[in-house]
């Protein structure tokens, strides 16, 4: 129940965002595209309307099971930490919200930009848990409690092997893996009762109960932020959001990059 309000909340929050940088990158009809960590299935059932009738969508997941087939479109179960993929075989490949999460973060991206055909677009969305302050709060013990819920839940993260700041780092990782005209776009959004953004914090103090109990919550504090973020005078800085994409070179640009410039030789 908790996972399926997550995954409305994500919809709600920021597929528009998502769909608008994914049109950036000239998705069409034919593109053969996956989505790692697919989710509910919205992203990768949008992008199977793109590239209709002639192009395929590989929506992949732990638990594919949100993710109905349908036309262009294929759920397969799927660890992108473990299990193998094709190389050079996408033209886009979309990673929202699960990077930051892996450990072996680094040696997944490279991963993904090998399964990339040359010219081929890799996207990247991650939050930088590092600002997201309160704003407005009925007092500052208030203030304390929900920045104590955010330093818990930044902790579980770390404790899973996630990095809750990482999307600052993502274009620069993009990079050094070796793609080009990377293109980072961060996003602040505000969080008000009721909205999507802090909707999916509320379901994060259910969700993550055990957890966030662990990292030294109480069942009264949690009590206490739940109804904090439903009081309509709350207000609170999302997270900074970064879409990042980049792009293969071809092989006739890498060799372009071997070259040395006229500059170089002075």
């Amino acid at each position: 129940m908790h996972s399926d309000e997550l995954h409305r909340c994500l919809t709600d929050a920021y597929d528009t965002m998502t769909f608008d940088r994914l049109a950036e990158t000239g998705v069409t009809t034919g593109w053969r595209c996956l989505d790692i960590g697919s989710g509910s299935g919205s992203v990768a059932r949008w992008l199977a309307e793109r590239v209709a009738p002639t192009g395929e969508v590989v929506a992949t997941d732990i638990k594919p099971h949100h993710i109905p087939d349908g036309p262009c479109l294929t759920a397969v179960e799927h660890d992108v930490v473990t299990d193998p993929l094709p190389e050079a075989a996408f033209d886009l490949v979309v990673a929202r919200l699960v990077l930051q999460h892996l450990p072996e973060r680094l040696a997944v991206l490279g991963r993904l930009v090998r399964s990339l055909k040359p010219g081929g677009w890799l996207h990247i969305e991650e939050f930088d848990a590092s600002y997201e302050p309160p704003l407005l709060t009925p007092d500052e013990e208030s203030a304390r409690l929900y920045t104590a819920f955010l330093d818990a839940k930044c902790a579980v993260m770390r404790a899973g092997g996630g990095d809750p700041h990482w999307a600052r780092n993502a274009p620069a990782a993009m990079r050094a893996a070796g793609l080009v005209d990377i293109a980072p776009r961060p996003r602040i959004e505000l969080r008000t009762a009721g909205s999507p953004g802090l909707r999916m914090q509320l379901n994060h103090t259910y969700h993550l109960r055990d957890e966030l109990l662990a990292a030294g919550m109480t069942e009264a504090q949690l009590a206490d932020v739940r109804a904090l973020m439903r009081d309509p005078s709350f207000c609170a800085a999302s997270s900074v959001v970064y879409s990042v994409h980049g792009r293969r070179p071809h092989a006739e640009e890498q060799a372009d990059g071997l070259r040395p410039r006229p500059e170089d030789a002075r």
